[in-house]
């Protein structure tokens, strides 16, 4: 007889431990516990569930040959004991047993186990706030509750929805309710910004300017602070710092933390944060009790730092590690990057590796690049705009995060694909500037999105290009004239250039188009600073190396460019 093991949680990384453990040795005795009974699902495809794209919850559930992944399928197929509906509430270390109680019955049972996973997962964050309890406001935090919103609104009973939170799954629920649905859907965020931790702020303006121009209504920089019920109980009110707003569904999507409270009960390590503290090999502070997945920290392979990741594809590959360790083979997850993307309608938005927020808080000379390329070759019929930032450290010289937002399909997927291999080795901007990229016209340029943005990133670390901050030149195009020191000049085609100097004035919006400027460049005001813009910055960038040489100093580039300008969330375009 092998070893009795128990694996506690039964969603995403406790099922590949559990699986994995009795693949390695058949011989273990592997007992598999959870408080519900509906598991190992895809709690990321909820949303895509509500909104109808995955019609049926149990295909959440179901393995890619469309088997479901019920109590028999873990006992027949797999060969695991399953305790379903079974809470466990202790953990006796000494004795090594857990303690067990059916939410049913109340049955009380004790467990032996000679290794213990742990893989409690995480809850949602429930804001601070009156009328979180009535009747039609919801948290996702499991297929239950997908399954009640859904039918709710397939009755026809929600007109109006708020989502109290802008990360990706409130967003993505606020999709889900308007694109299907065509319910009204209204985003409240705290924060001055969508995915706040996630992408820095010029894509997250891009990413809430197309969601506006989808149906929904973005809200920023304004609190929830009481959901208001009527008569009977049920939610019809959500007021803000600034307005009250009409509902008649509430999510709250504000975050999660982990479920370590077990653990902490039991005498492990849990840090600050609450997350259960884990070495690479998975183990926690007692050797024989293993953890992963939502309920513990990772190392952050870019910053040293441990961070909370909740993502089920990290949970996976760590139930994978611990249960080869618990198996005997010796595995370790060094830890992540926090790779991450998801659909916004007609976009998609990824990243990986640090924003340029949590780089400077990391202490990093940190600065950005940001490039707005097509994203096949420029000749192909559906070529597009995308828009990229590397976040790079001056001193080292070494990237430090990647985002990408554009066209929904895999060419921003890929790009952060490639992006994350290289943040985990530590790489520097040539490293990205010389990666080999497949190449074809339907998919890429032959100069790939990633080795352009370190194309740029190399020019600013080695000062041979000077840039203005996006926030800085929105201000200046809200306020024309208001530095009379500086003026904007136009290198693009002079119908492109027109309607500006029509708006702003030709003393204030210069135009001499790029192939001009080496011959005309003794028009310009040599007492001015002169911004330089055009559609990507790429010409721009080349326009302020012919004036350096002439003696224009005097120069900042736009980068990006008009194409990441008038993707954002802005008033002052013609």
């Amino acid at each position: 007889m092998g070893n009795k093991v128990v694996v506690v949680g039964a969603v995403a990384a406790g099922p590949k431990a559990a699986v994995r453990i009795k693949r390695l040795d058949p011989d273990a005795d592997v007992v598999l516990i959870d408080q519900d009974n509906l598991i190992s699902y895809g709690g990321c495809g909820i949303p895509y569930y509500v909104s109808g794209d995955v019609p049926d919850e149990k295909e959440l559930r179901s393995t890619s040959f469309h088997m479901l992944r019920d109590e028999p399928f873990f006992e027949k197929a797999k060969g695991l004991t399953m305790m379903t509906s079974t809470r466990v509430t202790a953990i006796n270390r000494d004795r090594k047993t857990v303690i067990t109680e059916h939410v049913v019955t109340g049955d009380v049972q004790h467990i032996a186990y000679d290794k213990l996973m742990l893989a409690t997962g995480s809850q949602p964050i429930i804001p601070p706030i009156g009328g979180v309890d009535l009747d039609g406001v919801f948290t996702i935090n499991n297929l239950h509750t997908a399954i009640e919103i859904k039918d709710r609104i397939a009755k026809g009973l929600v007109g109006k929805a708020v989502v109290i939170g802008g990360g990706a799954i409130g967003i993505e629920m606020a999709e889900a309710f308007k694109d299907l649905w065509g319910v009204e859907a209204t985003i409240v965020e705290f924060k001055d910004q969508l995915l706040p931790s996630l992408v820095d702020w010029e894509l997250a303006d891009i990413l809430a300017r197309h969601l506006r121009d989808s149906g929904l209504e973005v809200l920023l920089s304004e609190a929830a602070l009481e959901i208001t019920g009527d008569g009977d109980g049920r939610a019809c009110t959500v007021k803000t710092s600034r307005r009250e707003i009409d509902c008649d569904m509430v999510i709250i999507a504000v975050g999660v933390r982990p479920r370590s409270e077990l653990a902490a009960a039991a005498g492990l390590h849990v840090s600050m944060s609450g997350a259960i503290v884990v070495n690479e090999r998975m183990q926690t502070s007692d050797p024989d009790i293993y953890a992963a997945g939502d309920c513990v920290e990772i190392t952050n392979l870019v910053s040293g730092r441990r961070f909370f990741a909740p993502l089920g594809s990290l949970a996976n590959r760590q139930g994978r590690v611990a249960g080869d360790n618990i198996a005997g083979i010796p595995s370790i997850f060094k830890g992540g990057v926090g790779s991450f993307i998801m659909k916004g309608f007609d976009m998609s938005i990824g990243s990986a590796g640090l924003t340029l927020r949590a780089a400077r808080e990391a202490g990093f000379d940190a600065d950005i690049s940001l490039t707005s390329p097509v994203d096949r070759a420029h000749f192909y019929p559906t070529q597009a705009i995308a828009c990229f930032i590397m976040v790079f450290d001056r001193r080292t010289r070494r990237v430090l995060g990647f985002q990408g937002i554009g066209p929904m399909g895999d060419g921003i997927l890929a790009r952060i694909n490639g992006a994350a291999p290289l943040l985990c080795a530590g790489a520097t901007i040539e490293d990205f500037a010389t990666i080999e990229m497949a190449y074809s016209p339907p998919f890429s340029a032959a100069i790939d999105s990633i080795n352009a943005a370190a194309y740029v990133a190399d020019n600013l670390c080695d000062r041979r290009m000077r840039t203005i901050p996006m926030a800085e030149f929105i201000d200046h195009m809200k306020n024309p004239g208001r530095d009379p020191g500086l003026v904007m000049l136009d290198v693009r085609h002079p119908k492109q250039a027109q309607p500006f100097i029509d708006r702003f004035g030709a003393d204030w919006w210069l135009s001499i188009p790029y192939e001009e400027v080496r011959e005309r460049f003794r028009e310009l005001p040599a007492d001015k600073t002169m911004v330089i813009i055009c559609n990507a910055g790429s010409r721009s960038y080349e326009i302020q190396v012919v004036l350096d040489h002439h003696g224009y100093a005097n120069t900042l580039v736009l980068a990006g460019g008009i194409n990441v300008v008038k993707r954002m969330n802005v008033d002052f375009l013609p």
